[in-house]
């Protein structure tokens, strides 16, 4: 069994990234909250008008009971859940988390290729996420190449899941973005404080993303040196 390997060192330092850009995300939030927005409507007010806009009138907006920053969209449900300090707040920070929940109701809508391939992919990779540490905790412990070589496979669906998410929260946001400008809910020199609150989010998924990768280089090499022995 390998306890360590210098993929490692790597893995490390994303993983620092990760816990620094999760810092970020708080600290950005926590700012731009004690900024109130031009036009003093909440997050959630300002939810419901876009997807009105866009005649989502079925999609509800809910407050979500799980804490600050546990805003999303249920694809299934179709409900916009919003933290208290988002569904009340009427901050930029609120109406920039409210505004990117609402983007991923308009990609549902419009069928966006990025959304829908990671609602396809979402069952087999919420199963390899569950299913390959144990394969590849065994094919360690038991030097078994074909359970890593399995564990790998599992394991690569999980990552393809975190890199399809990428292009899909960077979506939201733009689209969150255009929304608070056209609809006259944040003027263009409020708009940083936007940008500051989502690009930290979206970092967070850009660290993880570059963890899951890391680690599954790191997989492969060991599966390819059990082999050459």
């Amino acid at each position: 069994m390998i306890l360590f390997h210098p993929m490692d060192f790597l893995i490390f330092i994303a993983f620092g990234i990760a816990l620094w850009a999760q810092f970020k995300v708080k600290g950005n939030f926590n700012r731009w909250s004690q900024v109130r927005s031009s036009c003093g409507l909440t997050g959630a007010e300002v939810a419901r008008r876009i997807l009105d806009s866009e005649g989502l009138y079925h999609v509800d907006v809910e407050l979500s009971r799980a804490g600050m920053l546990s805003d999303h969209y249920d694809p299934i449900a179709r409900k916009v859940r919003l933290s208290e300090e988002v569904f009340y707040g009427n901050s930029i920070a609120a109406l920039s988390v409210a505004a990117h929940e609402t983007g991923h109701a308009i990609q549902h809508k419009v069928s966006y290729p990025m959304l829908v391939l990671r609602h396809r992919i979402f069952p087999i990779a919420n199963f390899g996420s569950s299913l390959a540490p144990f394969l590849l905790i065994a094919g360690f412990v038991f030097n078994l190449s074909g359970l890593i070589g399995l564990g790998i496979l599992f394991f690569s669906a999980a990552v393809a899941f975190q890199v399809v998410t990428l292009p899909v929260e960077f979506n939201a946001s733009a689209r969150a973005g255009r929304k608070l400008v056209e609809m006259g809910f944040l003027r263009q020199d409020e708009m940083p404080g936007v940008q500051k609150v989502l690009g930290a989010a979206a970092l967070t998924y850009v660290a993880s993303t570059l963890v899951a990768l890391l680690e599954l280089v790191k997989y492969i090499m060991i599966f390819a040196s059990a082999k050459e022995e």
